[in-house]
């Protein structure tokens, strides 16, 4: 009996992995600028989240564990990756584009620039936060820090982005 009810709540967890996947992609976006690359980290992701799926400690929320699975896959690549060089060398890609036409497009890759150029640990506030609606005490979880790191964190990303974007006023908050 303790077999059958440990499957069921096996199948019930990878369900909610299942429908937690337009979140880890949101979340990976932040880590990633191409689009494929965001997909292959939410794919290792997933990956080592259903691997270790008998880890999860029922009750603490499935989202937060599974965007520490994705942040520690990130850093982990990110630190491999830097020992080696291959492609096109940095910025070259970028110039190969063309300029979209249309106003709003040409806003959202300001704003998509901008936060870019915010420092990762400040870019990764604003998205947990503002774009995907975690709460405080999550993003501290996520990112392994406290509350008032997290607050202060967003509050200078936000600064630093009304700044990118050239609003100076304080009067038009970012998120």
């Amino acid at each position: 009996m303790a077999i059958l009810t440990t499957r069921r709540a096996e199948l019930a967890a990878q369900s909610e992995v299942v429908e937690l996947i337009p979140a880890l992609r949101a979340f990976a976006r932040t880590f990633c600028q191409k689009p494929e690359e965001a997909d292959d980290l939410v794919q290792e992701t997933l990956t080592k989240a259903l691997a270790n799926l008998d880890k999860f400690e029922p009750g603490t929320r499935l989202k937060s564990w599974l965007f520490t699975i994705m942040r520690n896959t990130f850093c982990t690549r990110f630190k491999k990756s830097s020992r080696e060089t291959i492609g096109l060398p940095e910025g070259v890609a970028s110039r190969l584009t063309s300029e979209a036409s249309q106003e709003w497009t040409v806003q959202a890759e300001e704003v998509r620039r901008a936060l870019n150029r915010l420092p990762e640990h400040h870019r990764e506030m604003l998205v947990l936060i503002v774009m995907l609606g975690e709460r405080y005490e999550d993003a501290a979880e996520i990112c392994g820090c406290a509350v008032g790191t997290v607050k202060s964190r967003l509050s200078r990303a936000r600064q630093q982005l009304r700044r990118e974007l050239g609003e100076t006023g304080t009067d038009s908050p970012v998120g």
